[in-house]
Formats: C-alpha cells, sequence, structure tokens
C-alpha cells in the first residue's frame, strides 16, 4: 500500500470518527430536548425565562407576539438552547474523545481540566446573568418608563436581547481560562500580562458598551466581572508551569 494510500485511509478513518462522534453529540442534545418537551414543556420553560421582564413589568401586563407562529417557535427554540447547555457535558466529552489521541502528554493533562473549568464558568457567567443582572436591568430600565405608556416586549426580541446577553457574560467568565492558555502555551509572561492591566480595564468597558444596552448599571455589570476575573486569571497564573521537553516529546496513549 502505498504512503497516498494510507493518508486517504487515515482521513477516511477520522472522517467516520467525527461523524460519529457528531451523531453521539447530537443524540444527546435531540433525547435531552424530547424530555424537556414533555415535561415541563416549551411553555414552562419559556415562562422561566421571561420571568425576570415579567416582574419588572407593571401589574397585570404581559408579553406580545407580534408574529403569527412565533408563540409556538419562541418556546421550542429556547427549550433546543437549554437541551444544548444540558447535554453540554456529553457534547464537549465527543469533542475530547475526538481529539485526545493526537494530543502530547502536557495537552492531554491541560485539556480536560480546561474544559470542565470553561464549561462551569459559562453556565456560571449564564446563571449570573439570570439571577442577577437582569433583575437589575429590567428594574432599573422600568423605573424610567414615563407614565404614560405601558411596557409590553415582543418574545422574539426578548429571546435574542437574553441570548446576547447569556453569551457575553458566558464568554466575559471564561476569561481566566483565557489567561491560563496563554501562559500555559507560552504566549506572553505574567509580567506583560499585569502590565496589560490598565489596557484590559479600558477593554472590559468599551465591550461592555457595545454589547450591552446603553444603561450604565448593564455595562457596569459586565465590565466589572471582567476585571475581576482577569485578577484572578493572573492569581493563578503564579501556579502555571510550561511544558517541559520530554512533554513535547510523548503522545499520551
Amino acid at each position: 500500500m502505498t504512503e497516498e494510500q494510507l493518508q486517504q485511509d487515515s482521513f477516511i478513518s477520522h472522517l467516520v470518527e467525527l461523524r460519529s462522534r457528531l451523531m453521539k453529540a447530537g443524540a444527546a442534545v435531540l433525547a435531552c430536548f424530547l424530555v424537556l418537551f414533555i415535561w415541563p414543556g416549551a411553555s414552562a420553560i419559556y415562562d422561566i425565562l421571561a420571568q425576570p421582564m415579567l416582574d419588572a413589568l407593571p401589574q397585570g401586563t404581559r408579553m406580545i407576539a407580534t408574529g403569527v407562529i412565533t408563540p409556538f417557535m419562541v418556546p421550542v427554540k429556547v427549550t433546543m438552547l437549554l437541551a444544548l447547555v444540558i447535554a453540554l457535558p456529553v457534547v464537549l466529552y465527543q469533542a475530547w474523545a475526538f481529539v485526545a489521541p493526537g494530543l502530547y502528554r502536557h495537552e492531554k493533562r491541560l485539556a480536560l481540566p480546561l474544559i470542565i473549568s470553561s464549561t462551569l464558568l459559562f453556565l456560571s457567567g449564564m446563571a449570573f446573568c439570570y439571577f442577577v443582572v437582569f433583575k437589575t436591568v429590567f428594574q432599573f430600565i422600568a423605573s424610567f418608563a414615563p407614565q404614560s405608556i405601558t411596557p409590553a416586549p415582543d418574545i422574539e426580541a426578548y429571546v435574542g436581547f437574553v441570548m446576547t446577553m447569556f453569551l457575553a457574560f458566558g464568554i466575559t467568565f471564561e476569561v481566566p481560562v483565557a489567561v491560563v492558555l496563554l501562559l500555559r502555551t507560552g504566549l506572553t509572561t505574567l509580567d506583560k500580562l499585569k502590565q496589560a492591566r490598565g489596557y484590559v480595564i479600558v477593554g472590559a468597558f468599551i465591550i461592555a458598551a457595545v454589547v450591552t444596552p446603553p444603561d450604565v448599571v448593564s455595562q457596569f455589570m459586565l465590565a466589572v466581572p471582567l476585571c475581576l476575573l482577569y485578577e484572578v486569571g493572573l492569581l493563578l497564573g503564579r501556579f502555571i508551569t510550561k511544558p517541559t521537553k520530554e512533554d513535547n516529546g510523548e503522545l499520551m496513549p
């Protein structure tokens, strides 16, 4: 068998392995979706997501749906996203199982803790956004609503806003992982990251101004955790060591 044939067989085997991993991850997400759709149901899940906004609206006011199929599609979309979050450990495990055979020893030791920690941090960011940020921001915005109007947000626009905020805070909470990766891979040093502290603070407020609504409260609640988590990353960076030549030269079985 020629070298070209060997490379082709290897490529095909990788594609078959990738397809298998994707199917398993997709099956996990679909199973979670079906369970959630049956109980507690898509409508109940959306009601939980909408609760922070409902608490801020005047008593007796509800959200509206302007599209014909919006009352069905929006709760289904929310349920699918929740299913993805619940199935995330399985999805990440499948990704890990696919790339693990090609990792060096030090990469394999680092990858699994980073996957676990990044998942927990992302979920923590979403939880902080739901339980703290939404309640504060919606109450703050509602307090400025003129008495001559009755706020009635559209559910599709609300879900789009919520998902953007979840993504923003989830990524923000990944800052310690990013700092650890920069130090562990040797792309920068701890002293350089400390010197860049001022730029990070300015950048945090710029990012918050772009991502969040145009109010001081939400911008402040995104920028401050970002800066604090950067400091956490710097503290963890003191314990980071670079990989040795032995680690770079060995693949873990």
